[in-house]
């Protein structure tokens, strides 16, 4: 709390910042009615001596919240009697440092509370307390020690502007570095847990089998099967169920566009489309509990009375609810896409003669296509990676099959179950959780690198 409490103080101390920078800009100007002689606007003098008081502030309040705990954890570790932690392996020795946290913070240890744990909490509450003291003096003397810099290089003749446009650079570079760099370490930590799989198991096994029955013994002494790890079926699963998403998605989500671009009075439309649009904020685990209580029942009872064999839970039920969840995305993304559509295009049509159904036909929905492909793509993408829905209503079983009153399961159903629970990292059965994730990055980012390439298409035919 303390440390939100001093980021807001520093946030005052850049606003006092900006407001000195500029008014001293002006005094070295000559006044107000001289701002003419300055290189740059008064504002800019502001935002450069609020830059100098907040990041050098910031980095180093960055810097110490991540390395206080550890240094703390450190010196109460090496202080503790040697009675006390030797022959502790590292597991225990952090048992026993998270005993001595929780009795500084107040909070219920796991054992007995010794003297030694007691002088340990004690010493370790007095060294919290001087570093929240050493780093509110450290900070405010960093903060103002920029500002009075910044001042102090504050003239007429300072370029201002172009130092400030500089600073946000660099700091707009460091953001996308940190996404990209992000993006680059889940690739990696994946890959490398895929390589480790693909060790273990043949990878035309993994492609190519038809048996998907992950149990594998985890210690020498268990007795377990050897596990299959033929991952059709889960392809096979998730493409039946976001298939059948998208039969519902498209064609309703599509229609919907259309008669709110073309035919829907304003009113209607200032209505209609963000009650459509309500269907995405929708959260996935009520859709699934809709599935599962009441669509999979239904199919099923219509099945038995048509003499069909419906399985309880059956992709067609995960199917509908999904598709319903994605209309949104499909409509509102066709619905821009066609409303993007140049006015003079339809005004064309209707000099020539066509009507109003033919110029929709024939006109604009030739002109949208490759936009309205491309958010298709981008919905079936999030069609493939859905979880809750088909975890509640198609169920677990690794079947091969196209019929959609059966059971089946998807990638993304089959990574939560591997991953649920205490887990070995280094068996088969885990890893196996990554090869499928890994998968299932690849195919997902294909389908968005197609969309952006229609879509970029698109806007270069059109625009």
């Amino acid at each position: 709390m303390h440390t939100w409490t001093l980021l807001l103080v520093l946030l005052a101390v850049m606003a006092l910042a900006y407001q000195a920078g500029r008014k001293r800009a002006i005094t070295s100007a000559g006044g107000a009615g001289r701002i003419n002689t300055l290189h740059s606007l008064p504002a800019y003098y502001g935002f450069y001596a609020a830059l100098w008081a907040g990041i050098p502030a910031l980095l180093l309040l960055a810097l110490w919240t991540g390395v206080q705990d550890q240094v703390i954890t450190h010196l109460v570790s090496t202080d503790l009697p040697t009675a006390v932690a030797v022959g502790l392996t590292p597991g225990e020795l952090g048992l026993m440092l998270n005993d001595v946290k929780n009795l500084a913070a107040g909070s219920i240890v796991s054992g007995e509370v010794t003297p030694a744990i007691q002088a340990a909490a004690d010493q370790y509450g007095r060294l919290q307390g001087l570093a929240r003291w050493a780093q509110w003096l450290l900070v405010l003397a960093v903060a103002l020690g920029g500002l009075a810099l910044a001042l102090g290089q504050t003239r007429p003749g300072l370029r201002a502007r172009n130092r400030v446009e500089s600073i946000v650079l660099a700091v707009m570079i460091l953001c996308s570095s940190i996404a990209i760099l992000t993006t680059l370490g889940i690739i990696l930590s994946v890959a490398f847990e895929s390589y480790q799989f693909f060790t273990k198991v043949n990878p035309a096994e993994f492609f190519l089998g038809t048996l998907w029955s992950p149990q594998t013994a985890m210690r020498t002494d268990q007795v377990a099967a050897a596990g299959a790890f033929g991952a059709v079926p889960l392809f096979t699963g998730t493409l039946l169920v976001s298939f059948i998403a998208m039969a519902v998605a498209v064609p309703i989500g599509l229609m919907a566009a259309i008669y709110l671009s073309e035919y829907a009075p304003r009113g209607v439309r200032a209505t209609a489309k963000p009650l459509l649009e309500i269907l995405a904020g929708i959260p996935t685990v009520v859709y699934g509990f809709f599935a599962a209580l009441t669509l999979a029942p239904m199919i099923r009872a219509v099945g038995e009375s048509l003499g069909l064999a419906v399985a309880s839970e059956s992709a067609l039920a995960a199917g509908l609810v999904m598709g319903i969840m994605i209309i949104p995305f499909v409509s509102s993304l066709s619905d821009d896409v066609i409303n993007a559509v140049p006015q003079a295009m339809r005004d064309g049509s209707y000099a020539l003669g066509a009507t109003k159904s033919e110029t929709i036909r024939r006109v604009v929905i030739p002109a949208a296509l490759p936009g309205i492909v491309g958010g298709i793509l981008l919905a079936v993408s999030r069609a493939i990676g859905e979880t809750m829905i088909v975890v509640m209503a198609a169920g677990l079983a690794a079947n091969l099959t196209a019929n959609p009153l059966a059971s089946v399961t998807t990638v993304t159903v089959q990574i939560v179950t591997l991953l649920t629970g205490d887990q070995e990292f280094d068996s088969a059965k885990t890893l196996a959780a990554f090869a499928l994730g890994l998968t299932l990055f690849l195919v997902t980012l294909a389908l968005n690198i197609i969309a952006l390439h229609i879509v970029r298409k698109y806007r270069e035919q059109y625009e």
